[in-house]
């Protein structure tokens, strides 16, 4: 028989356990163990949010995003218009990847349906609307697409517009340009094929015009451009910029594709300002009583200027092949023409 006066080991008090007393008794700790008990649930929740997401938002990148060896991605600006979207059309039968953007102020969007039918293939062509005054979105654009280099149409274009609404012209070549160049440094974009114009030698002493000769612009157009080729022209003398750049001068620009898949169509309130082509067909068609040569003072027989005219195609070509032999850190300025005058 045990003892009945046995003395048992004197039991610990009970204690009562806080959960700060058990974790935190360090205050130390106390920062890290908070840290740890955020970071699970913001990745508690991120998972969440992500199972309950619907499959058609879990999107993979696209492939305009993305630098591909071997393929050349291209923005062309103004690739709805008429010289744009002949440029286009040659880059993409050339297998380049082609970006439009184009408000569609003198852009044709009867021209961007018939290069998404020749060429529907995913990863070819991708048409964005937008305005190239809008830094935010130009901005957007690039850094949601992975561009090798920039073909830059995208331009009001009509000598006599130009006077009277030069403010127009100022906002919508010179600024524009400066837009596009800014978000080229910005994500790296390093080659530019600049299309520029004639227009900026003025009405110079010597003939021919060639590349050393002196730019005295007489219009805002021509001054709009040379503003905007000044602005390249700087930033690649910059330490920042190690860009390959292009830029191509020429005058009057007439026919089109070949097989008759694009064409010029400028806007009927704009015939008066428009090309000697566009006046032709409208005379031809009867849209117009008879076509009107203007000038009367020039040296020859008639009065009327000699001008060169190149061909659409000709023009385009050679933007792809100055693309082609655009070098880092180097300009190449150049005038493109037949150099042979002709007279209507």
């Amino acid at each position: 028989m045990l003892p009945t006066n046995r003395s048992r080991p004197q039991q610990r008090p009970p204690r009562s356990w806080s959960f700060s007393e058990m974790d935190f008794s360090d205050p130390k700790r106390k920062p890290r163990y908070l840290s740890k008990i955020v970071m699970v649930a913001l990745l508690t929740a991120m998972c969440v949010v992500m199972l309950t997401q619907p499959p058609c938002h879990r999107r993979t990148p696209s492939v305009f995003s993305i630098h591909e060896n071997g393929v050349t991605h291209v923005l062309v600006t103004g690739g709805a218009g008429y010289i744009g979207s002949h440029a286009a059309l040659r880059l993409l039968k050339d297998s380049f990847r082609v970006t439009i953007v184009d408000n569609l102020s003198r852009g044709n969007m009867g021209a961007i349906k018939v290069l998404q039918s020749l060429f529907p293939e995913p990863g070819r062509l991708q048409f964005i609307y937008a305005d190239l005054g809008d830094p935010k979105a130009v901005n957007r654009i690039f850094a949601g697409n992975s561009f090798d280099a920039v073909m830059h149409f995208a331009a009001v274009a009509y000598v006599g517009e130009s006077t009277l609404e030069p403010l127009r012209y100022y906002h919508n070549i010179t600024s524009n340009t400066l837009v596009v160049l800014e978000a080229m440094a910005a994500h790296n974009v390093k080659t530019l094929i600049y299309s520029s114009t004639c227009a900026t030698y003025g009405e110079p002493e010597k003939m021919p015009i060639t590349e050393e000769t002196p730019q005295f612009p007489i219009n805002p157009y021509g001054k709009a451009k040379k503003m905007a080729e000044d602005i390249i022209l700087d930033f690649t003398k910059s330490k920042k910029s190690d860009m390959a750049v292009m830029i191509l001068r020429y005058f009057n620009v007439i026919g089109s594709d070949p097989e008759g898949k694009l064409g010029e169509a400028p806007r009927p309130e704009l015939r008066e300002h428009g090309r000697i082509s566009g006046a032709c067909f409208d005379a031809a068609l009867g849209i117009i009583p008879g076509l009107k040569v203007k000038g009367t003072d020039y040296e020859t027989p008639d009065g009327t200027c000699v001008r060169d005219y190149i061909d659409v195609t000709d023009l385009v070509d050679a933007h792809v092949k100055a693309l082609n032999k655009a070098e880092k850190g180097k300009v190449g300025i150049y005038n493109v023409g037949t150099g042979k005058g002709h007279q209507l």
